[in-house]
């Protein structure tokens, strides 16, 4: 893993700073406050009642965000330097704050597992691409690959990884259409290795009419033209390998599209045919068949069943879609659908790939009788432990067939989007026979306050000790708002009021700090680093599915899928050689450049880079749980189990004492020596 160790006592932040602010160093702090009667307790059992609630050798811009290849000797040398430079650069107190002062730490306080909202996602925008229409009758034959993964022999990287989500349609675009590639991927891997990741994680590039941005795949074992070929597809991992960085990409196996040739024949066949019985085909209710099979709503807003004709012109039988008409659900049932599956996932296993993550990972499983669901409880992108469409138990037997896929590959890994409140139906897609990590969205769904987060936290913990599984933590991704947008949002936080932006990347900062800070795994969504708001889009240039479907009502998730801003003062940013790009670009985002930020210390790109390598440098976050500590009213501090890492974090508008111990880092300088309003920080 290469990582660059900036001069940290030169950081200054960017972002607009709380008054009275000092210039201290964001690392390196020698004289953190005393705890006081006001302050962070010293002891993680005090107050348990208390409701929580530019371094010489840095890379220049140009070459971080060109990113292009360099011959075998500069990339050597460059690496030498990087590392030399961490060694001088790393801090070399590595004492606990518990041994400076002489603390004895407490039992952590019970955990108070609660539940949280759930929602179902991954089903992107609406457009079509004339390029990417698959053949009718078959599908496409590819070469084989007898490429291997990463890693074989360390099958347990991914307790701990750091996973960076690319949305290829808005990364970098290098064939100047307007919409990103795989290519584009390929000369950014330099940056990609700079900001320290371990794994990218490529939404879908399976070939796709794009009805819904990649989520409806006609043929599952083909890259779409739109992102490039199989053979940039293969050069793509040995690129990334050759940089330590693994390779996942997304699964969707609930569905297909609508053009898929097994549709297609589905169609053209007769009811009760083997065709028809790869997918969730019935018979429509009242006299005439006219109604549907049952009341089941898509999530994107209208029926969730379509009426099709019969092979000779007469209404016929209906067909399931949970998502879009033109993403039939899949008959689980039929053997043959597992089959195909498994074929796909050794096609990708054995060009390279370090996994999958699976969508919609519980869904899939259909009850039998198919029985109406509570359609007033349910909204749109959501669904409920109890919601008949989702989370039924066979699923799970869906899950260890794949488990026993992966199995065959060491060093692969799955991570499962799973929709699921309830702790104990959480944890058993994450038994040791099914999916090796499953995403827990409750952080992305927290407040900018303490009870909200601290309870995430404590639930999200709690909803893996049963199994021994790995946490894992995001503060956003492709399907929800950007968390600089959620947290700068005043008032009561609802959407359609205003939105501090410069606030909200101050809160984003902090929240960095607290995920890093947590044991597990970490998913970052391209763009967090940046500090991107959601974008501001005119109705006409909405392409979300569920735009349309809601009838104008939900705007969809297309703000927070803008092409990302690499260089330079106006649209496109580098991101491609035509101003004309799939979404567009605000004209106000030159600040938020890897640009303007790479050389800047004290920018929210420095803090990631920053974060990121103490993370993997210093054994001070070692350690599966965490301890609370007591604090005042708007502040929370943790620390690591084992190795006492203590993580401090500031929601109030008043500086705050804390911890005894050294300053590693913090979001935004000290105040006086003490930790400032929306900031948090790392002590040892």
């Amino acid at each position: 893993m290469t990582t660059v160790s900036d001069e940290t006592s030169k950081v200054v932040p960017a972002e607009p700073e709380p008054e009275d602010a000092d210039q201290a160093s964001q690392t390196g702090v020698d004289d953190a406050a005393t705890p006081s009667d006001a302050g962070i307790d010293e002891d993680p059992a005090a107050g348990s009642d208390t409701d929580a609630e530019d371094g010489d050798d840095d890379p220049t811009a140009a070459d971080a965000v060109a990113a292009t290849d360099t011959a075998e000797q500069d990339e050597a040398a460059e690496q030498d330097e990087q590392a030399e430079a961490a060694a001088d650069d790393s801090p070399a107190d590595d004492t606990h704050a518990d041994e400076d002062t002489g603390a004895v730490l407490a039992d952590p306080e019970p955990a108070d597992p609660e539940g949280a909202d759930s929602e179902v996602t991954d089903a992107p925008d609406t457009d079509t691409t004339e390029d990417s229409e698959p053949p009718e009758d078959e599908l496409a034959v590819v070469p084989a690959s007898t490429a291997t993964q990463l890693d074989p022999a360390d099958t347990t990287w991914w307790k701990s990884a750091i996973f960076y989500q690319i949305y290829p349609r808005s990364f970098s675009d290098m064939n100047g259409d307007g919409v990103g590639d795989l290519a584009g991927v390929i000369d950014k891997l330099g940056y990609l290795e700079l900001l320290g990741v371990d794994a990218i994680w490529l939404s879908p590039i399976m070939r796709s009419p794009m009805a819904d941005h990649g989520y409806d795949v006609s043929d599952p074992r083909d890259i779409d033209p739109l992102f490039g070929d199989i053979a940039i597809f293969d050069e793509l991992i040995t690129e990334a390998h050759d940089r330590d960085i693994r390779v996942t990409m997304d699964l969707v196996p609930n569905h297909t599209s609508d053009q898929h040739p097994w549709f297609v024949a589905a169609l053209a066949a007769e009811p009760g045919s083997a065709e028809r019985a790869r997918y969730i085909f019935r018979d429509g209710r009242g006299e005439n068949g006219d109604e549907p099979p049952n009341n089941w709503h898509s999530v994107f807003g209208g029926p969730a069943w379509t009426r099709v004709p019969d092979p000779d012109g007469s209404p016929g039988q209906w067909y399931l879609h949970i998502f879009a008409a033109e993403q039939p659900d899949l008959n689980w049932e039929n053997p043959e659908v597992f089959d195909d599956l498994e074929t796909t996932l050794r096609f990708w296993l054995d060009r390279g790939v370090d996994g999958f993550r699976i969508d919609v990972a519980h869904g899939m499983a259909k009850p039998a009788d198919l029985p109406d669901m509570d359609v007033e409880s349910a909204g749109l992108l959501q669904n409920s432990d109890d919601d008949p469409r989702f989370n039924n138990y066979a699923v799970h037997d869906i899950h260890r067939k794949i488990r026993t896929v992966l199995d065959d590959y060491p060093g692969a890994a799955n991570v499962g989007e799973i929709w699921v409140d309830d702790n104990e139906r959480f944890a058993e897609y994450l038994r040791p026979d099914e999916l090796h990590l499953g995403f827990n969205f409750r952080l992305a769904k927290a407040a900018f306050d303490t009870k909200s987060i601290r309870d995430a936290i404590e639930n999200s913990l709690e909803s893996v000790l049963s199994v021994d599984g790995t946490p894992t933590w995001t503060l956003s991704n492709h399907d929800v708002e950007r968390e600089v947008t959620r947290y700068g949002r005043l008032g009561d936080g609802t959407d359609g009021v205003d939105v501090d932006v410069d606030l909200g990347i101050l809160r984003a900062r902090a929240m960095l700090l607290v995920e890093l800070a947590l044991p597990g795994t970490v998913f970052i969504y391209n763009g967090a680093e940046l500090g991107l708001p959601n974008a501001e889009l005119p109705d006409e240039a909405l392409q979300d599915p569920v735009w349309e479907r809601s009838g104008h009502t939900e705007r969809g998730r297309d703000g927070c899928r803008v092409p990302l801003p690499w260089e330079g003062f106006e649209p496109p940013y580098g991101f491609s050689t035509t101003p004309d790009t799939w979404l567009p670009i605000p004209d106000d985002w030159t600040r938020f450049t890897v640009e303007a930020q790479l050389e800047d210390v004290g920018s929210t790109l420095s803090l990631y880079r920053q974060a990121i390598e103490m993370r993997y440098q210093r054994t001070e976050f070692d350690g599966d749980t965490v301890e609370w500590y007591g604090a005042p009213e708007g502040c929370l501090a943790f620390r690591r189990s084992v190795g006492h890492l203590i993580c401090a974090l500031n929601t109030s508008d008043v500086p705050v004492p804390l911890p005894p111990g050294e300053v590693l880092l913090s979001s935004y300088p000290l105040i006086d020596g003490q930790l400032a309003p929306n900031s948090a920080a790392w002590l040892v």
